[in-house]
């Protein structure tokens, strides 16, 4: 069996470059041409242009006031005419708590593109929305596991397969432009937003990239894609207080050899939008920084498509930063710095500030002219000059079985085993299980946030038929007995006697841990610790000396350390969505064999937040031994009921050029009687490097699904220029020297020259 390592591509032209200052280009040179779009440039008014650059909230348009609206939205006829008619709004996004019907997104969305097309300026707005693990502000929408869960699958098949129903069902609804991907690494656990990441190594996360935005993006026109949005340029992810939206101070070493390439990924794979980082890098908010946006973003990395603000962004520039004295100056600065569209989003004071600016000359009328270049290509990308309004009876597979299926095989192979002691698990058939702890019974947990609302929480919502854990594994283990301990929430405690007395009749406890759904500033916490109810009930259970499983349904790593001792095995589900009952359910019973691997390290204490490509510095210990490097799992680490094992590893010589290809082949054994699915990772040190080198790197993996005694020989390909990093310029080298290549516990020497 051979798999190829096809992502190893970034290191051409874009990334070679020295920095931000490189050859000097003109943002037009990024910008799209197209004979269409001049023509309708060219009869187009300032106020018009400024329209295409706005993005307002539905709410500006409904009736009742913002923020206390009539539910569902039905749209306000005189503000939808000043809307279309006087602002000519090019963009209009959904959040909060509307989940509609497909047939009110309907009404919705023909309202809206009726009114666009056949008055005011007669473009189509394009409308967006965050689904940004299924469609989840429509009705019966299908949930697919959140980003960090997918990454767990190691499969950038299913991921790609994911995001192709996403964006079916997205279209579905009238919806073209999808709020998704975030391509931040997580590598910083405290962070609210851990979960909507591909975890913390680039290689992963490209891989995951690139499935994703396949899996979006069509062809131009394509009625069952969206435009994808890259989130969030530059940097997002790594606070250095781990509090959202606080400052980050990166070096731009660090920016380009960790933070760029997923976005540089997606670019090649033709991602349409962008959503920028609300937050400050090295003391400049990205909204403000013409370095970021125009230099690395147009110049560097070719990027033609729509920079979007996030939300009040812009607003923030003078309310929050204070670099801007108001939003006159606020609104200059950002569209210097490269801005093409406002989420602005709650009224019109970008419009009005933009209009003036350029009637005053402050900003050139050209300058509007490129975002709307960008912004109309991308409508055109997306059909809607030609398609406005969809087809809605055209989509026959939303909400099917096939597309629940692809949910849960998703939820089935992100379960991570942490933990089986004594192979407690899969249970035995006829064992009586006791089922309690928060995230039992709770659709909300599983899911977590961005789901039917921004924070999640909201449990009138949720999809009808979805079951939680206690009634998957009702369903499932139909040859014993299921008791269910309810009244334990995240923060409140269980009725500790019907725990106990029901504890006592039970073969084996299964503890649904959780975390509250949040996101952004709502999901700040101060330490990465459970909830001390969690930990007293998890002491009260072992107290009873029974068999005990842990399910985690958390937003970031929790600390297990102090709890662990206590349970028997342990699952990790991150947030599986609302197949994660089921793909639970099925595999404690031996239904599924896990085969989840961790896309993160698993810190073992609060403040030992070390990541697993560290620096050897970074490893030593109180006697300057390299022992401190001590997770409580490390990255890429998950257990299977079946027994793999690796043998001669080899590679197809031992000295290699950096233009070639090196041909990594190991032998891979199933040495149980149960089939199972390995991920094959390959690792790779530089023993000696200009910059300090990491202790290894990911450098290729691939997923193998091998029958109860089978055996295969896998190759996977890495290309030498994968092993280049960023040295004291800036530029990606591969410098000559001896390298170690790393699959399971073996290892094999390699020269470059």
């Amino acid at each position: 069996m051979r798999t190829t390592h096809w992502l190893g591509i970034l290191f051409g032209v874009c990334l070679i470059l020295t920095s931000c200052s490189g050859e000097k280009t003109t943002s037009r040179a990024t910008t799209p041409q197209d004979p269409q779009i001049e023509e309708i440039l060219a009869g187009m008014t300032i106020e018009q242009k400024v329209g295409q650059m706005t993005q307002i909230n539905i709410d500006v348009i409904s009736v009742g006031e913002i923020y206390n609206l009539e539910e569902p939205h039905r749209l306000d006829s005189i503000k939808l005419d000043s809307a279309i008619k006087h602002y000519f709004v090019g963009s209009i996004l959904n959040v909060g708590g509307h989940t509609y019907t497909r047939e009110h997104w309907q009404e919705l969305i023909t309202q809206i593109q009726t009114k666009a097309t056949e008055e005011g300026n007669h473009i189509p707005v394009i409308y967006g929305i965050d689904a940004i693990h299924g469609v989840n502000y429509t009705v019966d929408g299908t949930l697919f596991p959140q980003q960090i869960g997918q990454a767990a699958t190691w499969n950038p098949e299913l991921v790609q397969k994911a995001a192709s129903i996403t964006a079916y069902e997205c279209r579905a609804s009238g919806i073209p432009w999808n709020f998704s991907p975030v391509l931040d690494l997580g590598r910083q656990p405290l962070w609210s937003r851990f979960f909507e990441t591909y975890g913390e190594d680039v290689h992963l996360a490209r891989s995951m990239t690139r499935a994703v935005i396949n899996g979006y993006q069509g062809e131009p026109g394509d009625p069952v894609k969206v435009a994808a949005c890259m989130k969030h340029f530059l940097g997002y992810s790594m606070p250095l207080s781990g509090k959202d939206r606080t400052p980050a101070w990166i070096p731009e070493r660090q920016l380009r050899e960790y933070f760029l390439p997923t976005f540089q990924e997606a670019i090649d794979q033709g991602a349409l939008t962008v959503m920028i980082n609300s937050g400050e890098v090295n003391g400049i908010p990205v909204h403000a920084d013409p370095d970021i946006l125009t230099k690395l973003l147009r110049h560097e990395l070719g990027f033609k498509g729509i920079a979007l603000t996030d939300w009040e962004d812009i607003i923030k520039l003078y309310r929050d930063h204070k670099v801007a004295k108001d939003m006159r100056e606020a609104v200059k600065i950002a569209i210097d710095a490269g801005i093409d569209m406002s989420m602005t989003p709650n009224d019109y004071t970008f419009n009005e500030a933009l209009i003036d600016l350029v009637k005053s000359g402050e900003i050139s009328e050209e300058r509007l002219n490129e975002s709307c270049r960008r912004i109309l290509w991308v409508k055109k990308q997306m059909g809607l000059f030609d398609h406005p309004i969809p087809d809605f009876d055209d989509y026959p597979l939303f909400a099917s079985q096939a597309h629940r299926d692809a949910a849960r095989l998703t939820a089935e192979e992100s379960l991570t085993l942490l933990k089986n002691d004594d192979q407690v698990l899969p249970l035995d058939s006829g064992v009586s299980v006791l089922v309690c702890g928060p995230s039992a019974n709770s659709l909300n947990v599983l899911n977590g946030a961005w789901t039917h609302t921004w924070q999640g929480r909201d449990e009138q919502y949720n999809t009808g038929d979805a079951l939680t854990i206690v009634e998957a594994i009702r369903k499932h283990h139909v040859s014993g007995t299921v008791d269910y301990a309810a009244g334990s929430t995240i923060y409140q405690p269980v009725d500790l006697p019907e725990l106990m007395e029901k504890a006592d009749r039970a073969d084996v406890i299964v503890v649904c841990l959780g975390e509250e759904p949040s996101t952004e500033k709502p999901g700040d916490i101060d330490a990465l610790e459970l909830p001390i109810v969690q930990r007293d009930l998890l002491r009260y259970l072992a107290a009873k000396d029974k068999p005990i499983v842990a399910f985690c349904a958390f937003n970031r790593p929790l600390i297990m350390n102090d709890f662990e001792v206590f349970v028997d095995a342990i699952v990790y589900g991150y947030l599986p969505g609302d197949q994660g009952g089921e793909a639970f359910a099925k595999c404690i019973f031996g239904e599924i064999n896990p085969s989840g691997k961790l896309p993160f390290t698993y810190p073992r204490y609060p403040a030992s937040l070390v990541p697993y490509d560290h620096k050897y510095t970074e490893t030593l210990d109180i006697h300057f031994g390299r022992e401190a490097f001590n997770p409580q799992w490390e990255f890429g680490f998950g257990l299977s009921y079946s027994t793999f094992e690796y043998s001669d590893l080899r590679l197809d010589r031992t000295v290699y050029g950096v233009q070639d290809t090196i041909h990594v082949m190991v032998d891979l054994a199933n040495a149980s009687d149960i089939r199972g699915k390995e991920v094959v990772q390959v690792y790779i040190t530089d023993e000696v490097a200009r910059i300090t080198p990491s202790v290894k790197r990911l450098r290729g993996f691939t997923k193998v699904d091998l029958a109860g005694g089978e055996k295969t020989s896998i190759e996977i390909d890495v290309p030498v220029r994968e092993l280049a990093f960023v040295d004291v310029d800036n530029k990606w080298v591969v410098e000559p020297g001896v390298f170690t290549v790393h699959v399971d516990t073996l290892q094999i020497p390699l020269e470059v020259k």
